[in-house]
């Protein structure tokens, strides 16, 4: 009959339990989650558009003409892997190396695993917990103690125990379900965030290696222009020793060279410097990678110049940083769920089965079996306003992450702009420095050959040198930074992921 009874009580309870359960999959406090919309009007980008030789009445150069823009059109598939347009396999090694071995890129993985533990915990939480323990007792006390002495007989007995407790929370108002919610969002997030420092770091190497070519590049001018000068010295110095020369044209000469000689210990230490930031972006120590990284024949890092047909919103709300912060927003919506079931009673079903005898040899037979089974429920109902208060507080943080969220999508949709308008208004001055390189040339080669017939003065040589290496090294300095905008712009629109 016992037995019958506690069966009985568990089929209610279990019933009992189904029921609640399956109710609370309707409803839970706490706002439903949904995605703020954030409208922006749509706006041209910032197009500078592609120069031609033709003149403003201000004399800036024009912007060629719709129907003659040689310009290809940046896609999302152009973006995805776009390092591969450099046609350079030291860059795609060094990129290959880095999502591989970079530390930051490495802890960033690290930070998604633990974010899908807490996502199993979370989803624990909807199962029983269950305990196994087991005790056992040796007990005695005296005849002469106080609870033995109306006996007069000492006592001396064992206890055996184990068994099992179960315990299970019905999620009715479905703070549990707000709680796997929250971690659920907090795991899309650290994708995302992987997702962004792949993108920071793709971007990161390949601007940093085009840096490094750049001050490779310069070294190169500064070479051969401290030849020429060196050569000007060379020819003024034997005439000046065979009593013909000018000795202040020697002077200034040698001050010229030496002021030449004098930027490139600079721009060697800027070498290193690159070479081992490179190493480090990819996992490296810094100096394994001298060899990979050494200096190059001179070659043109212009790639077909790109333009972007417009920027909607939409695209930048996909940047991997953004969606960060939408998850983030998400997350936060499911906490103040959390803390407002907080306020609601909790309802259990709590359950325990066992052995428990006083003779070891008994304890596997039926007669020492026991069990229990019922309802629960808790329900705080006075903390201090603590329950109030934490849940004001979560809806606070709920309105702060909104605000983050759109921040964040206008800091990046203003990044994107920004990036396309360095980028196109670079090539505008690199079209400039080419045509100033070359009158610098030729300022060079007239002024020689005046000096050199007593038309003019020494000066003038020194001006036309110390002009060409500046236009030389600006016009170099140019077309790098048109590679690293372009690589900022992939950035901004969210590229480098690899599928």
């Amino acid at each position: 009959m016992e037995k019958n009874k506690f069966a009985v009580g568990c089929a209610a309870a279990g019933a009992m339990g189904l029921l609640l359960c399956g109710c609370s999959h309707f409803w839970a406090v706490g706002p439903d989650y949904k995605e703020p919309e954030i409208n922006a009007a749509d706006m041209p980008p910032p197009d500078a558009g592609y120069p031609t030789t033709n003149k403003t009445a201000t004399g800036e150069l024009e912007p060629a003409a719709t129907n003659a823009d040689p310009r290809m059109e940046i896609t999302a598939a152009s973006i995805r892997a776009w390092w591969t347009q450099f046609n350079d396999d030291v860059l795609t090694n060094l990129v290959e190396a880095a999502v591989s071995n970079n530390l930051s890129f490495l802890m960033a993985q690290e930070r998604l695993v633990q974010a899908r533990w807490a996502l199993v915990g979370a989803t624990a939480a909807f199962l029983p917990s269950v305990t196994m323990d087991g005790t056992y007792t040796r007990s005695g006390a005296h005849r002469f103690t106080s609870s033995r002495v109306a006996t007069g007989k000492a006592y001396h007995g064992d206890l055996w125990n184990s068994g099992f407790d179960a315990s299970w929370e019905i999620d009715l108002f479905g703070g549990t379900r707000r709680a796997h919610e929250a971690a659920g969002a907090a795991l899309e997030a650290s994708l995302c965030t992987v997702e962004d420092a792949w993108v920071s770091l793709t971007a990161e190497i390949a601007s940093t290696y085009v840096q490094l070519r750049t001050v490779q590049e310069r070294l190169n001018v500064a070479r051969a222009n401290l030849k020429l000068q060196s050569e000007t010295y060379d020819i003024l110095k034997s005439r000046l020793d065979s009593g013909i020369g000018d000795e202040l044209a020697v002077n200034q000469a040698k001050y010229n060279v030496e002021q030449t000689r004098a930027s490139l210990p600079n721009l060697h230490a800027n070498e290193e410097q690159l070479m081992n930031a490179i190493a480090i972006l990819s996992g490296k120590m810094p100096g394994a990678l001298h060899g990979l990284l050494r200096p190059l024949p001179q070659r043109d890092w212009l790639i077909a110049p790109q333009r972007i047909a417009s920027l909607p919103i939409d695209a930048i709300r996909r940047r991997p940083d953004v969606r960060v912060a939408e998850r983030s927003l998400a997350a936060q919506s499911a906490a103040v769920g959390v803390a407002t079931a907080q306020l609601f009673p909790k309802f259990y079903i709590n359950g325990s089965i066992g052995l428990d005898s006083v003779e070891a040899g008994k304890f596997f037979r039926r007669d020492a079996f026991m069990g229990s089974i019922g309802p629960a429920f808790r329900w705080p109902i006075f903390q201090g306003g603590n329950l109030v208060a934490a849940m004001k507080a979560e809806e606070s943080k709920l309105s702060e992450a909104a605000y983050k969220y759109e921040l964040a999508l206008q800091n990046a949709y203003g990044e994107a702009r920004n990036a396309y308008s360095a980028y196109t208004q670079e090539y505008h001055r690199h079209q400039s420095l080419k045509g100033a390189v070359k009158a610098a040339q030729d300022a060079v080669n007239i002024s020689q050959d005046l000096y050199k017939n007593g038309l003019a003065d020494f000066n003038n040589v020194l001006d036309a040198q110390r002009s060409l290496l500046t236009l030389e090294e600006a016009l170099t300095i140019s077309r790098g930074k048109i590679t690293t905008d372009l690589i900022a712009l992939y950035k901004a629109l969210g590229g480098g992921i690899a599928e």
